[in-house]
């Protein structure tokens, strides 16, 4: 069984010092939901105030229809996977996993049973009888969520579960994680602060900086149409450029330090006045043209070739440094030293407000709670 979780106005504090001041979200039933933001941000904390290992100053935690904040950690039907695995040096990959099994008093066929089935849907039965040390640390992290899992919680809770594996053990595991939930079907609320782990292995993302949710939303639309400043610099690569809104006969146009002037549509109509903004430009939304006559100067300072794509790293005649992806060619990569005209997909840009507190273009989506 799985359980959607509700929580109503949490509120965190160690003394005076506030860690989460007011929040409130809804995380579905059966659904992978994760909590992203830079270190201190207070998603971890959170993540203990579900499990119960936190004390809850203010609001309501919901398992269901059942509210959670007095309610003991055992009790709670919580499968919890760490940063450091966890897993008990001293007994076997089996032991580790019956562990929670046996301290749930479940049946001993059952525990067989369980233990045998959640081996192989994490493909470490082979290791049953292997101690942790001669495992590596994607086989004891599999261990980790075989344990986590075979106790059929009501909940998963994963705190940054893959931080201490190299960069291809990553990628494999997320895809292991991701597959393992969606076939088992639990409610999980994932813990991380990389961004690219977030947008692989999430039905949703709660984008989280100083205890306050920025937005929430499916990776594509966080992606794609970020609420904020802060949620456009932090969901993949952007560059900010300063500039202004400008409004004539009917149409919005943006204005860069450099001069270009391109119309955007979809501005909101309490946007539309001519005033000071600021660009969001993913890399890939730079369009390239050596022999364009028109559009923002360049120069190229650097280039990286990385197979597919090649990036490169330019400065504007406003002095402004940004970086451009383009498909990689063998035969055309350009040169540092080349002058070249850059133009925008304005279909893709975003614009916010000039403090940047604000995307001022239609098709933000926020999946928060109104309070």
């Amino acid at each position: 069984m799985s359980n959607n979780i509700s929580i109503r106005k949490a509120v965190k504090k160690y003394g005076e010092n506030v860690v989460i001041p007011d929040l409130s979200v809804e995380i579905k039933e059966g659904e992978f939901f994760t909590l992203l933001g830079p270190s201190g941000c207070g998603k971890t904390t959170l993540l203990r105030m579900i499990a119960g290992f936190n004390s809850i100053e203010g609001g309501d935690f919901y398992f269901g229809d059942k509210r959670i904040n007095d309610l003991d950690p055992s009790k709670r039907n919580i499968g919890m996977v760490f940063q450091n695995y966890a897993i008990f040096p001293h007994y076997t990959v089996r032991k580790n996993v019956e562990f929670g099994l046996k301290n749930k008093k479940f049946p001993k066929e059952k525990i067989k049973e369980q233990s045998e089935k959640f081996m192989k849907l994490m493909q470490i039965d082979q290791y049953a009888d292997r101690m942790p040390e001669r495992l590596s640390g994607g086989q004891q992290q599999r261990v980790a969520l075989a344990r986590a899992l075979c106790i059929e919680p009501d909940v998963l809770l994963m705190d940054e579960p893959l931080s201490n594996l190299d960069a291809k053990l990553r990628v494999e595991m997320r895809t292991v994680i991701k597959n393992i939930q969606h076939n088992v079907g639990i409610t999980t609320v994932y813990v991380t602060h990389d961004q690219e782990e977030a947008m692989a292995v999430s039905d949703r993302i709660a984008v989280m900086n100083a205890g306050v949710i920025q937005q929430i939303g499916t990776p594509k639309a966080i992606y794609q149409r970020p609420a904020n400043l802060f949620v456009s610099t932090f969901i993949g690569r952007s560059n900010i450029l300063n500039g202004t809104l400008q409004v004539e006969n009917g149409k919005t146009f943006i204005v860069t330090k450099s001069g270009y002037r391109a119309e955007i549509k979809g501005v909101r109509e309490e946007h539309r006045k001519n005033q000071n903004v600021v660009l969001s430009i993913r890399p890939e939304e730079f369009l390239l043209d050596r022999d364009a006559t028109q559009g923002i100067e360049a120069v190229v300072d650097d280039c990286v070739f990385l197979g597919l794509n090649t990036h490169y790293f330019v400065h504007l005649t406003s002095g402004e440094e940004v970086e451009i992806i383009q498909e990689s060619s063998i035969d055309s990569i350009i040169e540092p030293g080349s002058k070249i005209m850059l133009t925008l997909n304005t279909e893709k840009v975003n614009v916010f407000t000039e403090d940047g507190s604000e995307n001022i273009l239609t098709g933000v989506h926020n999946d928060r709670p109104e309070d």
